[in-house]
């Protein structure tokens, strides 16, 4: 039960602490660059997965059809 008190007090800390940082310019900046990095991170994960989900089908379906070829031999 302590953890989870010292686990919330530290969350609140956090978002009281990035309220006062956001304050100022600087603060803005610094947020509007770390949005920017997990907007690219995020792309690029969601990209990668799909590069791979295509190469995956692709592969099943070439599977497939060689095994349509087989019986229609």
């Amino acid at each position: 039960m302590r953890k989870l008190v010292l686990f919330v007090f530290g969350v609140a800390t956090g978002f009281v602490a990035a309220h006062f940082v956001n304050q100022n310019p600087s603060g803005r900046r610094f947020f509007e660059r770390l949005n920017r990095g997990i907007t690219e991170l995020s792309t690029a994960f969601s990209s990668g997965y799909e590069a791979a989900e295509r190469e995956q089908f692709d592969e099943d379906l070439e599977r497939t059809l060689r095994g349509l070829d087989r019986k229609d031999s």
